[in-house]
């Protein structure tokens, strides 16, 4: 028996010495390895071939064509975004913005989505010298907007068939589920049951369902429960993206919300929440705007301002919003971001702008100021309107993930918010260095792994031999966001090497000009 044992011994000794003696195209040497599973991390080396990790262990550098000497820093699977506005990708297919932050994969197509044919554009995507892997979500919005325009109504029969069909199409086409932007339009005109019939047809085909709350502020509770429901009754995995409360009176709700999902998945429900690291929103000036006042788009909003009775009524429902909701109560808390009927007011606040046409900074004055903008054709804005505590509460959470909410950028293009540049590093230099909030392995986790398999793609998110090499290896000591809310245009630091299936894209902390990035497919596309 000890001879057997000897024999089996020597057997796995000469396994593991051929495996660290064998040729490798990439080393990366002496770094501490974290596997994204939550774990602490290990000093080890990693072996590298083609786009695939060949070996995790010892290895003699004299047999790798590249080294990567590691010591000191974290060696982690590459960041998947849960949560990325893609659509600058054929002006920045390099997606520097991104990969600078330590981000090898970003989902698309949040908020209700924003092209169509789904299949079409995902061909000529493919055709990209990509910065980063990219995969997509079918878009509610763009659906409903392709068969209904902007009416105001429920589908007929026919039309909610149509729908249905073409979120069959697209999650056969490579689609990983169905979006959704209630707070938007078209999809702020839709009822619940409509919203269930199209997460069936995502479900059918192993998708997910990603929500935008219908409402974030006063209505932020019946959203988190319409959204459980939808997922309940489609039996389809549920994210609540970007996930926060909305104005000071809704402030602390994250306890109430969060508990409703302890309570969800006690039920068998499967949610699950994504998050941004910033005390601010970003969206456009038209959320401050009554939904109703929209329908049928830009022209008849115009006709219905020039109606008396039904402008002071829109006026009041900015006014409140402007009090209650992404107003925050206070102009000041309004930054103006894309503003192209007036660029001098770009990074300038809704109080400032009130001030530079001699108005008092009032909430009336707001709302005059904000319809003003509408009718010049609409714009952006930040929103500083979200309580740290919520954040950091949201964090904690064990079913959160990471997701920037960030769109591709560029400096000199319109007036980001940070996030573009800096959610993942913030994550882990702020919230995890310097306050504490989470701990390191678990702020791996959860851009990683925890994404990865909500996405069904058990070869990436975690450091494993046979899984592709996409890993981002970080400073701990150093890794930290940049981008400020008056400087938005800043690339993060700390992040030293980024390895896209294995093409080494950042180098020594430098962006380079290879791309290994590739567009991903839903398991549904044959």
């Amino acid at each position: 028996m000890k001879k057997l044992t000897l024999i089996v011994l020597s057997i796995v000794a000469l396994f593991s010495s051929c495996k660290k003696e064998q040729h490798f195209e990439i080393v990366i040497k002496g770094g501490l390895v974290n596997t994204g599973e939550g774990a602490p991390s290990v000093n080890t080396d990693i072996g590298i071939n083609a786009d695939t990790i060949s070996y995790i262990g010892d290895i003699n550098v004299k047999n790798a064509d590249k080294v990567i000497e590691a010591n000191g820093l974290v060696v982690a699977p590459g960041f998947i975004d849960m949560h990325t506005h893609l659509d600058p990708i054929f002006k920045y297919p390099d997606a520097k913005s991104h990969v600078t932050q330590g981000v090898t994969l970003a989902l698309g197509g949040p908020d209700g989505g924003d092209f169509w044919p789904f299949g079409t554009y995902l061909d000529s995507l493919s055709k990209q010298p990509l910065g980063m892997n990219v995969a997509f979500l079918v878009g509610h919005n763009e659906i409903r907007n392709q068969v209904m325009k902007m009416d105001n109504r429920e589908p007929t029969a026919e039309e909610l068939d149509k729908m249905k069909s073409m979120v069959e199409q697209a999650m056969k086409e490579g689609a990983f589920g169905i979006s959704t932007g209630l707070k938007y339009l078209p999809g702020a005109f839709s009822k619940v049951d409509e919203v269930i019939e199209l997460s069936k047809s995502a479900s059918k085909y192993g998708g997910i369902y990603t929500s935008h709350l219908r409402e974030e502020g006063l209505g932020l509770i019946e959203g988190v429960a319409e959204a459980i429901k939808i997922g309940e009754d489609a039996k389809i995995p549920i994210i609540l993206t970007h996930h926060k409360v909305v104005g000071q009176p809704m402030w602390g709700s994250s306890v109430k919300t969060l508990a409703m999902v302890d309570s969800a998945r006690a039920k068998g429900i499967d949610v699950m929440i994504d998050q941004y690291p910033y005390t601010a929103s970003y969206t456009g000036i038209s959320v401050l705007i009554p939904s109703w006042s929209r329908a049928g788009g830009q022209n008849k909003f115009i006709e219905r301002t020039n109606d008396k009775k039904l402008k002071d009524s829109i006026l009041k429902g900015i006014e409140f919003n402007l009090l209650n909701d992404r107003g925050g109560g206070d102009l000041e808390r309004v930054q103006l971001a894309s503003t192209p009927w007036d660029k001098t007011l770009t990074g300038k606040t809704l109080k400032y702008w009130a001030e530079s046409e001699g108005m008092e900074p009032t909430i009336k004055n707001g709302a005059i100021l904000v319809l003003k903008a509408q009718i010049n054709g609409g714009g952006s804005a930040i929103y500083h309107i979200i309580d740290e505590n919520d954040l950091q509460r949201i964090l904690k959470y064990p079913f959160t993930m990471i997701g920037s909410d960030g769109r591709l950028s560029a400096p000199g293009s319109s007036w980001p918010h940070p996030r573009a540049y800096g959610s993942f590093p913030r994550v882990l230099g702020h919230y995890v260095r310097e306050l504490k909030v989470i701990d390191l392995p678990t702020a791996i986790k959860k851009m990683t792994s925890m994404s990865a398999d909500r996405l069904h793609l058990p070869k990436r998110g975690r450091l494993k031999v046979g899984n592709y090499a996409d890993i981002t290896i970080f400073n701990p000591k150093t890794i930290i966001d940049k981008a400020t809310f008056l400087e938005p245009h800043q690339y993060s630091e700390g992040i030293e090497y980024v390895l896209v299936n294995g093409v080494i894209t950042i180098d020594k902390g430098l962006f380079t000009e290879n791309r290994g990035g590739k567009v991903l497919y839903g398991s549904a596309k044959k």
